[in-house]
C-alpha cells in the first residue's frame, strides 16, 4: 500500500478520534471527569497487544528486559498524556483543540534543541512565531468571560503534546530491532493497557465515574468508546507502516502534521451541518473565519518547520 494512503488513513482516523472523544466527554460524561473513560482501554489494549504478540510468533525469552521496559514507559506516557487531553476536550470545541494541539512541532523543536543538540534556524524561529500566533488568535477573539477557559484548554493541550513528545523521545536512539512490526505494535498496546490499569487503580473516583456513566446510559457509551478504540488502532498501525515505507520519517511527519488541522477544520463544519448532535461546532461567520485563519497559520508554520528538514 502506498505510504501516502497510509498517512491519509492515519490523519482521518486521528481526527475522527478527537471528534468522538469530544462527543463522549460532552454528551456522556457531561464535562465531568471525562478522563474516566480511559477505564475502557485497560483490558482492550492488553488483549489486543497479546493477540498481536502471539500472532507474530514472538519468543519472549529472546527479547531483552529493557525493551519491555521501554514499551511500558511509552504506554505510561501515553496514558499520562491522556489526562490533560481529556481535560482540554472538556473545556474546548474540537476545532479549538485541533489548533491548540498543533503546538507539537514547537515542542519537538525545543526538545531537540535541549536534549539532542539540534540547532534552530531563523526560518524555524519564524515558523515558531507563526504557529504560536494561531492559538493566541483563537483566545483573543473569544469573549472575555470565556478567555480564561480557552487559556486553560490551550495549557492542557500543551501538556498533552509535551508528554507525548517525551514518550516519543524515549525511543530515539534505542535499539528495538529485536522486534518485528506486529510485535512492536503488540507491546505498544500492552504498554497502553497496563498504563491505563495503573492510572485507574490509583484513581478510584475515575473508575467509579466510568461505572456510573456506563450503567446510567445502559452501556450505550460502549458504542462510541469502541469507535474511538478502532480509530486509535487504525491511526497507530497506519502511522507506523507509513514510517517504514516512506522515504523519510520527516516527510511523513510533515504531511501528517500539516494536513491534520485542515481535516479537523472541514470535518467540524461537515459534522455540524450533517450531524449536529455529533459535530456541535459553532458555525457563525466570526468563528469560522477565526478558525480558518488559525488553521492556515498552523499549516504554514508546520510546513516551514518540517519541510526545511526533509
Amino acid at each position: 500500500m502506498n505510504w501516502l494512503i497510509l498517512v491519509a488513513i492515519a490523519v482521518i482516523a486521528d481526527s475522527s478520534r478527537i471528534f468522538i472523544d469530544n462527543y463522549i466527554s460532552d454528551c456522556y460524561f457531561k464535562g465531568k471527569m471525562a478522563v474516566a473513560q480511559k477505564y475502557y482501554y485497560c483490558f482492550s489494549f492488553i488483549i489486543l497487544g497479546i493477540i498481536c504478540a502471539i500472532t507474530a510468533g514472538i519468543d519472549f525469552t529472546a527479547v531483552p528486559f529493557h525493551v519491555y521496559l521501554l514499551f511500558i514507559l511509552s504506554g505510561a506516557c501515553s496514558v499520562i498524556a491522556g489526562i490533560p487531553y481529556y481535560k482540554a476536550l472538556e473545556l474546548s470545541d474540537t476545532t479549538d483543540f485541533g489548533i491548540f494541539v498543533q503546538l507539537s512541532p514547537i515542542v519537538y523543536l525545543i526538545l531537540g534543541w535541549l536534549f539532542l543538540g539540534q540547532s534552530i534556524t531563523p526560518v524555524q524561529l519564524v515558523a515558531f512565531l507563526i504557529i504560536i500566533s494561531a492559538p493566541f488568535l483563537v483566545i483573543v477573539t473569544t469573549k472575555k468571560r470565556s478567555r480564561t477557559i480557552r487559556m486553560r484548554a490551550a495549557f492542557y493541550a500543551f501538556l498533552n503534546v509535551l508528554i507525548v513528545a517525551i514518550g516519543a523521545m524515549i525511543f530515539v536512539g534505542q535499539n528495538t530491532t529485536e522486534l518485528n512490526f506486529v510485535t512492536e505494535m503488540g507491546f505498544v498496546f500492552i504498554g497502553k493497557g497496563l498504563g491505563n490499569c495503573i492510572i485507574m487503580a490509583l484513581a478510584p473516583k475515575w473508575r467509579k465515574r466510568y461505572h456510573f456513566v456506563s450503567k446510567s446510559t445502559h452501556h450505550k457509551v460502549l458504542r462510541p468508546l469502541t469507535a474511538t478504540f478502532i480509530a486509535c488502532i487504525l491511526k497507530d498501525f497506519a502511522t507506523n507502516l507509513a514510517l517504514i515505507l516512506a522515504p523519510s520519517v520527516a516527510l511523513v511527519s510533515a504531511i501528517s502534521d500539516s494536513s491534520k488541522p485542515i481535516f479537523i477544520f472541514f470535518m467540524g463544519i461537515l459534522f455540524t451541518l450533517l450531524w449536529p448532535k455529533f459535530g456541535r461546532e459553532k458555525l457563525n461567520k466570526k468563528t469560522i473565519l477565526v478558525h480558518l485563519i488559525a488553521t492556515v497559520l498552523v499549516v504554514i508554520g508546520i510546513c516551514l518547520i518540517q519541510f526545511v528538514q526533509v
